[in-house]
């Protein structure tokens, strides 16, 4: 079931049986995934790192995930771009750059308690039902499921992956990562982003070490480097090619990146390909 508005926003809602693997092989351009696992042993390889998901488990996925399915039972599938749900710019904590979805240097996952199963299935079929209304109403209702299932979601990442509580300074981190995901192929600097935060480099590392996390300069680091390994593995691109992409003004620069950050060359990394 797919809706589609009046200017090309959308949300998909379907289960996937377990034949149901093409509708990974081309995601929409500015869409979202939410993948609901509804039996155990699931393989996927993600960015090329193998992930295996249980019953009840949550994914969530952006359009710049590369995903290879080694094997896979039942899935709720929900799939949602920018334009349907960002249009609602207030929801800081379930927006698209929210806790499930600013950044892509990792892969949030979120398990769902017994307990909590019926609340979700729940959701799920009031979803299913707005799905099948027609008329002025539709697309708010659907807006209104899906940040539902969204703030469900969020809860139980903040909870299992012990999130610290909202405050200024974490809206901060997912704002900068939300920019870095933007901008990282042109602006290569802590000073790039604070300059778009209207902070100082200093503050913002500040905001990041009490926090607790990572350096804001990792954060721009593993960002160039997932694009890095993304077209290595995935494109015909030479290693040259790979470097301008993503703001590299030449090769030796790129490969002294790579390495440090790798622990191979570029050219190291993709012969490993090859060789599977």
């Amino acid at each position: 079931m797919k809706f589609t508005g009046n200017t090309n926003e959308f949300i998909e809602l379907s289960q996937l049986a377990i034949p149901d693997c093409g509708i990974f092989d081309n995601p929409e351009a500015s869409s979202l995934t939410v993948l609901w696992f509804l039996a155990n042993a699931n393989e996927f390889i993600i960015d090329g790192k193998k992930y295996t998901f249980s019953k009840n488990q949550i994914v969530f996925l952006t359009e710049f995930h590369k995903i290879k399915i080694i094997k896979k039972g039942e899935i709720k599938f929900l799939r949602f771009n920018r334009p349907f749900y960002c249009i609602i710019d207030h929801d800081a904590e379930v927006s698209c750059k929210g806790l499930l979805f600013f950044g892509a240097s990792q892969v949030p996952i979120i398990t769902i308690p017994d307990e909590d199963v019926p609340h979700f299935e729940l959701v799920w079929s009031m979803f299913v039902i707005e799905m099948k209304s027609k008329d002025n109403l539709q697309i708010a209702m659907l807006q209104m499921m899906l940040k539902r299932y969204l703030i469900l979601c969020a809860r139980l990442y903040k909870q299992q992956k012990q999130f610290p509580e909202e405050t200024k300074k974490t809206d901060i981190i997912r704002e900068f990562n939300f920019l870095v995901e933007s901008h990282f192929k042109t602006k290569h600097t802590v000073a790039d982003y604070a300059d778009l935060l209207n902070k100082s480099p200093k503050t913002i590392s500040n905001t990041f070490s009490k926090i607790g996390s990572k350096t804001p300069l990792q954060y721009i680091q593993e960002r160039k480097m997932l694009e890095a390994r993304r077209l290595l593995h995935y494109t015909t691109m030479q290693i040259k090619e790979v470097a301008y992409a993503i703001g590299f003004e030449d090769i030796q620069s790129f490969s002294r990146f790579f390495k440090k950050q790798q622990g191979i060359s570029p050219s190291e990394f993709k012969n490993s390909i090859k060789m599977g």
